[in-house]
Formats: structure tokens, sequence, C-alpha cells
């Protein structure tokens, strides 16, 4: 059997949970089958049964595009390259918005079952339209269009398979729920220390982490606006790069220099970091931080469980079903409007609950450890990507 992944991101150019979702399947997938990748990028190697072929996406033929549309342009354009070299796989699994119009087109022209990950949707999360304009109309046709033509749609969630049925025209006997997975040999909780000094984390004071990408969905602006309520003595590290929009990031760098100014223990890693220099940071964070105000699943919080790290988190989508509230960390309530699952009716008391439940961590030694200890072992019994790939194995499996 050969399985063909069309994706955006492939290492080296993973910037998001999704990308590390495709990176980790494939490779697990690759010990079962022979599995194609063709993805955004200038990537070309094989590497045992694992094939990868990067299209390339900044086409010189959009640089006078509008400056929101470019990049959905871009994104179809792409999706024809894919399409355009023989595909002669069993399968066609897409992972993202940006890869399902390449899957459209290779199940129309060469007729191969597609299976689409919904890894986020696009109807629960309008403020791309900041990013995209207009554009925000095409990706979610594109997105709604794929849904409901794949032969086997994939939530990484329950809850998101219950949104996946809200919003799309999809029998639900072809969504099927499979979690994310992780690597468990390589997160696991490391002495090291040379990238806390690398930062200038203090090795003697408590941190709290925060790890993503800057924008609306990863709920970062709620955690920096919290910070005035986290304990003095307590340092705040945000592993944060590449927003959104220019608008998002100078928000964030704004919000960010206001808080300095009442207090030098805020770190602020601009940029995506290693997984080794990544896994440092959760091993000696006492708290791991995912504010999210929409989050299908939220891969980095089994990140930080692997590495021991008790979580404080928000109450949304697939995290309910990963963070065990008082065993492997605090859920907190995102108080929201029934019509916009992702508006807080009332920021500033989220951000107060969020310092709350990480000041009530730091400050509970004997909780932090329960946290601790509880959450990796919830991630050996949950979330390997061993049986996870043979989960998908046996999907491909029934549709061919």
């Amino acid at each position: 059997m050969k399985a063909l992944f069309f994706t955006r991101e492939f290492p080296p150019y993973v910037y998001g949970g999704a990308g590390v979702h495709v990176e980790y399947l494939a490779a697990e997938l690759a010990k079962l089958m022979n599995v194609d990748v063709r993805c955004f990028g200038d990537q070309d190697e094989q590497n045992g049964n694992t094939n990868v072929k990067g299209f390339p996406y900044d086409n010189p033929l959009f640089n006078n595009s509008n400056s929101k549309l470019k990049g959905v342009f871009q994104t179809l354009s792409t999706g024809i390259h894919m399409n355009a070299e023989e595909i002669d796989a069993d399968v066609v699994h897409c992972h993202t918005w940006y890869s399902h119009f390449a899957g459209i087109v290779a199940k129309l022209c060469y007729g191969t079952p597609l299976v689409v990950t919904g890894h986020s949707l696009e109807p629960l999360r309008p403020w791309k339209r900041e990013q995209l304009g207009r554009g925000y109309d095409a990706s979610s046709w594109v997105e709604k269009t794929a849904l409901e033509m794949a032969d086997a749609v994939i939530a990484v969630s329950e809850e998101t398979k219950d949104d996946i049925l809200t919003h799309f025209d999809v029998d639900g006997s072809k969504v099927h729920v499979i979690y994310n997975g992780i690597n468990l040999q390589q997160y696991v909780t490391t002495t090291e220390t040379s990238t806390l000094d690398a930062y200038g984390v203090d090795k003697t004071k408590p941190y709290v982490l925060f790890v993503g990408r800057i924008t609306r969905q990863k709920g970062i602006i709620h955690l920096v606006n919290a910070i005035k309520y986290i304990d003095p003595d307590t340092q705040i590290v945000l592993c944060a790069g590449a927003p959104d929009t220019p608008e998002i990031g100078k928000e964030m760098e704004d919000a960010v220099n206001e808080v300095k100014k009442t207090r030098d223990n805020v770190i602020w890693i601009d940029k995506m970091v290693t997984k080794e220099e990544i896994i440092q940071l959760y091993s000696h964070a006492d708290v791991f931080c995912c504010p999210s105000i929409y989050e299908p699943f939220g891969i980095i919080n089994i990140e930080a469980m692997a590495c021991n790290t008790a979580v404080v988190a928000s109450a949304v989508g697939g995290i309910k079903e990963v963070v065990v509230p008082g065993e492997t960390g605090i859920l907190i309530t995102l108080e929201q409007q029934d019509s916009a699952p992702f508006e807080a009716i009332d920021p500033d008391k989220f951000s107060r609950d969020l310092a709350e439940g990480i000041n009530k961590v730091i400050n509970d030694d004997a909780l932090r450890n329960k946290m601790a200890v509880n959450g990796r072992k919830r991630v050996e019994e949950h979330f390997d990507w061993v049986a996870i790939a043979k989960q998908v194995e046996e999907l491909y499996k029934s549709l061919i």
C-alpha cells in the first residue's frame, strides 16, 4: 500500500501543530507502508519508504497581487502543481485547508480515495479574515468542498467531530476520531539546561512557559495580559513567533513592552526553536500554559505532559480530552457567547483565571509533582504515535 500526503508543512518547514502531526505520522506510517509526501517548499529526498517532494509556494506570478489574497492564490496554484506529476498512491491524505485543493483535484482527476484530517475548521476561525480578507471566503469554500467530498474524515478529537457534523454536510459514518500523538522516546525530561542559559532563564526561579504561534487562536495576548496577576517571583517564558499578520505582531510587541515596564522577568523568544531546545524548556518549566480560544486538539499540551510538566489550559475543544482537571493540570473556563465560541465575553476575567491557575500550581509542590507524574502516564497510555499510525493504516485499508 502507498499513501500520498498533501501538506503545507513538512521538515524543515514546520511552524504549527499540524506540521508536527504530519512529520511524526508520516514517519510511523513509513514503517507500515510506502509514503509519498508532497509539500510546500524545496524538499527533494528519499528516506527508506518515504519520498518527499517540495513544490514552490512563492510564485513570482503573484508578486503584484493584493497582499491579503496573494497567499490564497499561491496556495491554489501550488495545489495544481502538486498534481502535475502522476499519482499512483492508493489513498491521498490532506492536512489543513492549504492542501485541500490539491486533494480535491487528485480525487477528481485520478479517482484516488481521499482522506482529510480536520486539524482546525475555518468556520471556527473567523479572525482569519484579518489575514486573508475575502480570501477567507475562498479558504472556507475549499475546506467545505474537500470535507464534503472526502471518502473519510479524521477528526483529532470528539469535539472536532461534533464541529464537523455541525458545520458541514458530512455523513457521520465517514468521520473517524483519531487523536494526535507524540514520540515518547524523543519527548522525555532532560537535565540539560544550555537552552535556559542561552536565553537568560534564571534556573533558581520558577517559570511558566508558552509555546505557539502569535495568532488569535492561541490566545497568547490573554496570557500576556495575565502576567500582571502572576506572582512577581515567577518568570514568564514566551516561545512565540510567526505572527499571522503584522498587526497582531505589533499588538504582541506592544503588550510585552508594556508589561516589561513593571517586571524584568519576562523572556520572549520570538523565533521557532529546535526540538532539543523546546524539550529543555518543557522539562524545566513549572507550568505550561495553553490559553487557546480555539483548539481542536492541542498537541503542545501532550508535549509538555510527556516532559513531566503540569498544564494550565483553557477548557476548549480537544484540550478537554487531553488534560484531566486536578490530575494532569487545571482547565480554565473561557466564558463564551453561544454564537461565537471564539470570543471571550470578559477577557480580563480569563486573564485573571489563567494567572490564578498558574499561581496555584507553582505554589503547591505536591500538586505540581502529582500532575507531572500523571501527565507523563496519560501520554504513554493514550497518545503514542505507534498505535495511532496503526489506526490510520486500518482506515486506509477500509477505503481500498
